[in-house]
């Protein structure tokens, strides 16, 4: 499957976490839709290969988005090889966790350090080159676990809802640079990191969302696609939730116990109600 195409002719994004999974999406649909691309990642044979891939409009650098001097390289490299950045996607991430009575200080503080720290790193360092380009269009890559609470989450899910949060005050600070700012919430996505826990595609594979199903990587990247291009021109602040309805409401399944009409045997393991606790889309995987 690939995603929706959407005309990003001559632009210029950097994509983090772009090795695999979502970020290799994201990279193909800005390719697809006319555009160049640097990905990012600290997966470094992945990542050659996949820019490999998706040939002469895409780059590769090895990049650690905690590092600040990282950063400034990946922006160097970029604006080097294609003269502009027109866009960020900021997707590289890091999940796993467990109760918060349980989860260790150090752990919380990596998963924030990668997942919010990041995201915030990566802004400060592309606005004067944005600004100064005329504008462009940051998507910072969230999750559903930053749009309601979820157990067995807490550094992921604060992590998340700080992105959230540094999204819209990006948004309300750079409107006047012409550099918007939008926030993506995939729900739970089938990638490289959430398969070895059992996630599985395909129609009833996944009760928790209204949907039935999980989602893949492409039709993700279609919401980023769009985000980044002048479609979404008039789109600020905004936080766009791709996750088959998994943030909207409890199913009639649910609400019933189980009797409703996405009632299937063998529902990934799953009792009604259960939501598998790899929650959500991964970024970066």
């Amino acid at each position: 499957m690939s995603a929706a195409v959407v005309d990003l002719s001559s632009r210029a994004v950097l994509v983090t976490g772009g090795a695999r999974g979502l970020g290799a999406a994201v990279a193909r649909a800005v390719v697809d839709g006319g555009g160049r691309v640097v990905l990012t990642d600290v997966l470094e044979d992945e990542g050659a290969a996949t820019a490999r891939a998706l040939g002469d409009a895409a780059r590769f650098v090895r990049h650690d988005v905690t590092a600040e001097s990282d950063w400034r390289a990946a922006l160097d490299f970029t604006l080097a090889e294609f003269g502009r950045i027109d866009g960020l996607v900021n997707n590289a991430g890091t999940s796993a966790g467990q109760l918060l009575e349980h989860e260790t200080v150090e752990h919380f503080r990596q998963v924030v350090e990668i997942n919010l720290v990041g995201v915030f790193i990566g802004m400060k360092t592309v606005i004067p080159a944005m600004r100064a380009g005329g504008g462009g269009s940051v998507v910072n890559i969230s999750s559903a676990a930053g749009l309601t609470g979820l157990a067995l989450t807490a550094g992921y899910g604060a992590s998340k809802w700080g992105v959230r949060g540094l999204s819209k005050i990006g948004a309300v600070e750079l409107a006047e640079a012409r550099i918007r700012v939008n926030s993506v919430h995939p729900g739970m996505t089938y990638t490289p990191m959430t398969a070895p826990v059992g996630i599985r595609t395909g129609e009833g594979n996944y009760p928790g969302a209204p949907m039935g199903r999980v989602g893949v990587p492409e039709e993700i990247a279609a919401a980023v696609a769009f985000l980044l291009s002048d479609a979404a021109a008039y789109m600020t602040g905004a936080e766009l939730a791709v996750d088959g309805g998994w943030t909207a409401g409890m199913t009639v399944r649910h609400l019933t116990g189980g009797g409703g009409p996405r009632s299937t045997p063998g529902d990934a393991g799953t009792s009604p109600g259960a939501r598998p606790v790899a929650e959500p889309g991964v970024p970066g995987a």
